[in-house]
């Protein structure tokens, strides 16, 4: 198997951390469209959810084409 048990944990976390991520960048709608909703605009939404999603697809990269040690599979 190209994938090794340790490589598919990588990609479940890698996975796990970009959904959390998704669901730190959810909300903050607003339910009148007359309304402007500065809650959009948190730092939560704008800042912390995009890099937790990055920290995601790195996580993801590393445990696709991170370089095995010689005798580990």
């Amino acid at each position: 198997m190209a994938m090794t048990p340790k490589g598919l944990r990588s990609l479940l976390v890698g996975l796990v951390v970009m959904i959390a991520g998704y669901a730190l960048m959810s909300g903050g709608g607003s339910d009148d469209p007359q309304v402007f909703n500065y809650e959009m605009f948190d730092f939560r939404r704008m800042v912390a959810a995009p890099v937790v999603i990055i920290l995601g697809i790195v996580i993801e990269v590393v445990a696709i084409m991170g370089m095995r040690r010689n005798g580990e599979e």
